[in-house]
């Protein structure tokens, strides 16, 4: 990592600094306006103190004028009430919008979810996701750290303009004539010279400072594995569904030994040997410099005091818009600094960010039929998943008619799942092309076209919202509608138990109320999703995995009721439920072997279907006669 900060010009890492800025200009511009607010009262308030607690003390020790006191410290309280007051103001709305820092998450699910589902599915595409959230969680660089930049940016400038304000009288105010040897100071030399130490210590400084932070870079790989063990053992110690194999298994025994496995965070790790060394060494130099340049600012205006240049209240005064002055310098360099380590996480960010989308977006509108009248033909599809040789399917062809309950079986890796891809466009084919109604579905538009399709995947997800935001998939949904979708789908009975029906919320991630449902209740609960949606085709892959043999029965015999005029597309292992459908279609190593009826099937002997169908025979076959 630092050899590819090396080799990246200034020129590249101000433009993505640039980009990185105007995302978040484009994102939320009113909390940069909020931001610069909040940074600019915050400066000048420290110097309204600074600047008057000088006047007060050169009052006291001058002529000690009465109305004089009473007059500043009137001017004074009036001007911190009203910067008060603005600054609460500015950091109440930049605290509104704060949840904008966190957006940078939002930003990768959002590209995620809008990118193509094939790069959204590959190996490498999720090793990059997790590089970028792991960085911007532990490190707070990427996209996050160029507002963290801008904020400090705005404290150190302000800060740099008010020291400045405060401190160019320092300089202009001579010592007295007759004050011996301190009348050097007055010397425009001895000026150069203490400016020549300034612009020193302001560059050395933040040097050192930057070169203890590319030590931390040269660590990036060891504790980026460190930090995904130290995730994974703490999921491990508190997931639900992990519990029950933690406790019968004894696996905490893994979390014990974690220092033995990963050891990237300990006392004898490169990044403790970096901090003994010299990152620790130029840390501490760095400190240690502005240690002594503040010695020295002390030192002179003590002595331009003595010699009577200002009153002892200046002292104050100068010292602290000097330090103040000296530290926004520096820390402007160290931010520089800083945005040159920043810039090669935001090239593998924007890398991330800039996936392209390959697959081509159609424009033509899906005609809305009443009727649910469509039909799909897959006419001579091959497809094999992006980096294999391997064909996944070849040569399907088939065609669905409208209503048709379609049975997809064959052994595991057979094709089926990859055969449901290709239909909802999650995937394009290799070769060939997929037809609704006569036209290339790549034709369509795309949202448009997967408004086609519900589908209740093997692995579906529920999330901890109520039960009718589930079944609609919004927030707001038609109550009736819910109900109806419930009841056909053998659900409605467990809602009633519950104390708020339809409004109770699942499980207890956000609720303490949240009510825990079964595997197979999740399991009605999703088909009850699939119809809420009313899609013209019905996809249900092992809909009846979870529930028990009655439930299983109940449901297929409510088959005609759940798909109504729909298309409805089965993908089963368990053969008995094919049945119930009007065409089985049989694969077999990406390739579709057998198509028919039940019975025409079973009656081909030495076919792919009867030897499955005899595998489980002994489990159903009483069922079957």
């Amino acid at each position: 990592m630092n050899e590819e900060i090396e080799k990246m010009t200034w020129k590249e890492k101000f433009w993505l600094s640039r980009r990185a800025f105007l995302l978040w200009y484009r994102e939320c511009p009113a909390l940069l306006a909020s931001t610069a607010l909040h940074c600019l009262l915050n400066a000048v308030f420290p110097y309204i103190m600074l600047y008057f607690s000088a006047q007060f003390l050169n009052e006291l020790a001058g002529a000690r004028q009465k109305e004089m006191l009473v007059q500043k410290i009137v001017i004074l309280l009036a001007a911190e009430a009203v910067v008060l007051l603005l600054r609460a103001v500015a950091f109440r709305w930049k605290n509104a919008l704060t949840c904008i820092y966190f957006y940078d998450r939002k930003r990768q699910f959002d590209k995620l979810l809008s990118m193509d589902f094939c790069d959204a599915e590959s190996s490498d595409t999720q090793e990059l996701l997790r590089e970028v959230q792991q960085t911007s969680k532990w490190r707070n660089y990427g996209v996050r750290r160029v507002y963290t930049q801008y904020q400090q940016f705005l404290e150190a400038l302000f800060q740099l303009l008010g020291g400045i304000t405060l401190s160019v009288s320092l300089f202009r105010l001579p010592v007295r004539a007759d004050a011996g040897w301190l009348v050097m100071l007055n010397h425009p030399g001895f000026i150069g010279l203490l400016a020549l130490l300034l612009c020193g210590v302001t560059l050395v400084s933040p040097w050192l400072e930057t070169i203890g932070r590319k030590c931390v870079l040269q660590c990036d790989e060891e504790l980026k594995q460190g930090n995904r063990f130290f995730n994974f053992f703490g999921a491990l110690m508190s997931e639900d569904k992990r519990a029950l194999d933690v406790r019968l298994y004894g696996q905490e025994r893994f979390f014990d030994q974690l220092s033995t496995i990963q050891n990237d965070f300990g006392v004898h790790s490169k990044i403790a040997r970096f901090s003994r060394g010299r990152m620790g060494i130029a840390i501490a130099a760095s400190a240690a410099v502005s240690r002594i340049f503040g010695g020295c600012i002390y030192l002179f205006v003590c002595l331009k005091a003595w010699g009577g240049a200002f009153g002892i209240g200046s002292v104050t005064q100068y010292i602290g818009a000097v330090t103040a002055m000296s530290g926004g310098m520096a820390k402007l360099l160290e931010l520089a600094g800083d945005a040159g380590i920043n810039a090669c996480y935001l090239r593998r960010e924007f890398l991330f960010l800039d996936i392209p989308n390959r697959m081509y977006q159609g424009s033509l509108t899906v005609e809305k039929r009443s009727d649910k009248n469509y039909e799909v033909e897959f006419h001579d599809v091959s497809f094999r998943y992006p980096g294999s040789e391997v064909y996944a399917l070849r040569n399907v062809s088939l065609k669905f008619r409208v209503g048709e309950r379609l049975a997809l079986v064959g052994q595991n890796g057979s094709g089926k799942t990859t055969f449901i891809k290709l239909l909802c466009r999650l995937y394009d084919p290799t070769e060939g092309e997929i037809l609704l109604n006569g036209i290339d579905i790549r034709k369509y538009d795309y949202k448009e076209y997967m408004e086609v399709f519900s589908v209740v995947f093997q692995d579906f997800e529920l999330l901890a919202y109520s039960v009718g935001q589930n079944i609609a998939a919004s927030e707001t949904y038609d109550r009736d509608r819910a109900e109806s979708c419930c009841r056909k789908a053998g659900f409605w009975e467990r809602v009633e138990t519950m104390r708020q029906g339809l409004d109770t919320i699942l499980y207890k991630n956000l609720s303490e109320d949240g009510v825990e449902i079964s595997g197979g209740e999740e399991q009605k609960l999703a088909i009850a999703r699939a119809m809420y949606r009313d899609a013209a085709f019905l996809i249900l892959d092992e809909p009846t995995a979870a529930l028990d043999p009655m439930a299983e029965y109940e449901l297929y015999t409510r088959l005609n009721e759940i798909v109504e005029d729909r298309t409805a597309i089965y993908i089963s292992h368990r053969l008995s439920s094919c049945r119930f459908c009007d065409e089985i279609i049989v694969f077999h190593e990406g390739s579709m072997v057998q198509q028919g009826d039940h019975g025409t099937l079973l009656a081909q002997a030495g076919g792919k279907y009867s030897e499955l169908w005899n595998a489980q025979a002994q489990y159903y076959v009483a069922d079957a006669q």
